[in-house]
């Protein structure tokens, strides 16, 4: 299994998050999103709206057919549309995550230490692989 661990330093999650929406779409994958519920509805309306061009098909766990949306929504980490791939999406780590092919795990400065903490926690764990995306001009390059 796979964890990405994404530091938002230069650009916020609004931006970020819709692109690896758009790329696990394209290859035909489902994610689930989790995050805090007070945090569902803005990110609800980020994926309507984050391009005049685009479309991402989504829902959310509560709405009337979860398990029909490519991406879904949640406060919870059950893949109730069937998702193998998932992300963290406020900060928070949650062991469930490993559950999943793959873990999107999105984090600011207000959860440096918890991120550095799993990834101390993971990094030295069998059959899981982790990888450090940090931002240099403007573009995203693996960290060490």
């Amino acid at each position: 299994m796979l964890v990405d661990f994404y530091y938002l330093t230069a650009s916020p999650l609004e931006r970020v998050l819709p692109r690896i929406c758009e790329r696990i779409v394209a290859e035909g994958g489902k994610l689930l999103i989790v995050t805090e519920p007070d945090l569902l509805g803005s990110l609800d309306v980020q994926l309507w709206t984050y391009a005049v061009d685009s479309f991402l098909p989504h829902g959310r766990s509560d709405g009337a057919t979860p398990e029909a949306q490519p991406i879904l929504l949640s406060p919870d980490t059950a893949p109730l549309n069937g998702a193998e791939a998932i992300a963290l999406a406020d900060g928070r780590w949650r062991d469930e995550a490993l559950n999943f092919a793959r873990t999107f795990y999105f984090f600011d400065a207000a959860h440096l230490d918890e991120a550095r903490a799993t990834w101390r926690t993971l990094k030295g764990r069998e059959g899981v692989e982790c990888r450090y995306w940090k931002q240099v001009d403007g573009r995203w390059v693996q960290g060490p």
